[in-house]
């Protein structure tokens, strides 16, 4: 039951996200301050950001269930992405930012034609609205029951505030929003387990009555090859999704782009241990629950150990870490339709003013449509039905070909939409025909290895075959020829010392921004200490982390204020 205290803690910091996403909307001025933060957003920023867009309270439903019935195993599947992000850090992340494409959706136009970017571009918006609609679908669901209020209007409002600070701030908004949603769900996730261990007796206790090999590496359907796929699956989905990939052009260079992805990597080597151990824990606290039932685990355990205000709190976070990944599409998409569709098909001569309304208004438009499909989702099977359908069918066919064109030289545009729509028709025949004539379903290891190897062997099997024929495809040559073109003009234009000193107060503007968010989620913290019945201690301790690790943009803020000083003297 949530009591009047939880009521004021959700309306307190829903209200205050929101209000800082909306204090943003003096920053992007231009299409690379409001989409790409000016390119010089800070590397931790953007890998905490790109963390918060990765995951949602789908995480604690969906693998929160597969933590409660499988137990370890929920872990392991979850440092899959770990190893992908590793990856995207060592080879593919500074590759995107030496391409000095605003968006993935510029670069594939740039290097595998028109015809590519407006099959993929078409393509990634409906799936990208699909699967974040249906991601807004369960949060919305969650909230409206722990609250009381009716599912429709309760999905209408939530998306509606995502929309507004997303639509008025642009990338900063939504990243500076990111960190304040990472430090309140962490907050609250971390009070949960020393309160949840505690409920159950204590690590030993927990550890004896546990069931047997529910801390096994592997357990149940998910199995070696799984695990394996899986891994192989999230080296493109991280090293290529649209909504990443901004994360890395944004910053200032390459080796910051790698460490976007290094955070990303460091911290998805803890957070699932913190993320699982409570559903965990209420396994053996309860363990009759039983199909969709256990989905509920997470919100059950919380419902048994927080008090008053920290059951407020932590469905405030779990509300805007599912907007996080919602907020970080909707930005994307509306900007591959301002700058890929909008600037460069329909107005070619548009202003940077008539550009920033497109950017606000496709914004808009895209997260009502998204807001739509939510309200759909449950009479198409639900959440799972509608994202495992969509990812299962385009990851691969969408994913992998862009990725590889950043390292090789032989693959043409021509060959890259015979893969994608030859692959896509393959997917869609075993998820979706061949279940219909015969009942044959591939499992989970089969079907993501289907997804994602068949068009990874396809674009090998191309390449081995071009080496005998030719040195590089004709569009790389043109790509490399253009690129050399917009190097020189860009090296020929003197930076706009105006420019400089804008991008530069945004940033310094953002990290002030945020530093006093957690400075004011610190004292938030301190209150309920003094007020909830239990976890005072645990409350109280975190609330002073957070306070510690406000001083951290705090300090780079008065750095990026001295050089500003600096560059405003010399003008």
């Amino acid at each position: 039951m949530t009591s009047s205290l939880d009521f004021i803690v959700i309306f307190f910091f829903s209200a205050f996200i929101l209000g800082i996403g909306l204090l943003f909307s003096r920053t992007g001025v231009n299409m690379k301050s409001f989409f790409a933060g000016g390119e010089a957003v800070p590397w931790f920023i953007g890998g905490l950001s790109l963390f918060m867009s990765f995951f949602s309270a789908g995480t604690f439903v969906a693998w929160g269930s597969v933590a409660y019935k499988y137990g370890w195993v929920s872990v392991t599947i979850q440092w899959t992405m770990a190893f992908g992000a590793l990856i995207a850090a060592l080879f593919i992340a500074p590759r995107w930012k030496k391409t000095g494409n605003l968006t993935a959706a510029e670069y594939i136009q740039e290097r595998l034609g028109a015809k590519v970017q407006k099959l993929y571009i078409y393509i990634f918006m409906g799936v990208s609205l699909f699967i974040k609609g249906a991601v807004l679908y369960p949060v919305a669901k969650l909230v409206s029951s722990s609250l009381g209020f009716p599912l429709p209007e309760t999905t209408i409002v939530l998306g509606l505030i995502m929309i507004a600070y997303t639509a008025a701030g642009g990338l900063w908004a939504v990243m500076v929003t990111d960190i304040l949603q990472f430090v309140v769900l962490t907050a609250a996730v971390l009070i949960i387990l020393p309160l949840a261990l505690d409920k159950v007796g204590g690590a030993s206790a927990f550890v004896d009555h546990a069931p047997e090999g529910f801390f096994n590496s592997l357990n149940g359907e998910f199995t070696l090859w799984f695990v394996l796929a899986f891994a192989g699956y999230h080296i493109f989905y991280i090293g290529g999704n649209w909504t990443f990939v901004q994360r890395y052009t944004s910053v200032d260079s390459p080796k910051s782009a790698s460490k976007v992805a290094y955070l990303f990597a460091a911290l998805y080597l803890i957070s699932p241990v913190i993320w699982m151990l409570p559903p965990m824990i209420y396994k053996v606290i309860d363990p009759s629950l039983q199909g969709l039932d256990t989905e509920n685990a997470y919100l059950k355990i919380c419902q048994m150990v927080l008090p008053p205000g920290l059951m407020g709190l932590m469905l405030t976070g779990m509300y805007f870490s599912t907007s996080a990944t919602a907020n970080t599409t909707l930005n994307v998409v509306a900007a591959v339709f301002t700058n890929d569709i909008y600037k460069n098909v329909i107005r070619p001569d548009a202003s940077d003013k008539q550009l920033m309304r497109v950017a606000r208004l496709s914004s808009w438009a895209l997260g009502i449509l998204m807001i739509i499909i939510a309200l759909i989702v449950p009479y198409m099977g639900g959440m799972v039905a509608v994202v495992l359908t969509v990812a299962a069918v385009t990851a691969g066919p969408l994913l992998a070909p862009p990725v590889w064109a950043l390292f090789s030289k032989r693959l043409s545009g021509y060959v890259t939409i015979r893969i994608t729509i030859f692959t896509l028709l393959v997917n869609l025949f075993f998820k979706m025909v061949l279940p219909a004539i015969n009942g044959f379903k591939l499992d989970r290891g089969a079907e993501m290895v289907v997804g994602m190897g068949l068009p990874v062997l396809l674009l090998l099997l191309n390449e081995l075959y071009q080496i005998s024929r030719i040195s590089a495809s004709q569009d790389y040559v043109e790509y490399v020829e253009a690129t050399k073109i917009r190097k020189d003009q860009k090296a020929a234009l003197t930076a706009d010392p105006e420019e400089v000193l804008q991008v530069k107060r945004q940033n310094q503007f953002g990290l002030k921004i945020i530093a006093f968010s957690l400075l004011v989620t610190a004292i938030m913290l301190f209150i309920l200490s003094g007020i909830t019945p239990t976890g005072q201690q645990v409350t109280f301790i975190t609330g002073a982390g957070i306070l510690l690790i406000a001083l951290i943009p705090w300090i780079s803020s008065q750095r990026v204020k001295k050089e500003i000083n600096k560059l405003s003297m010399e003008q």
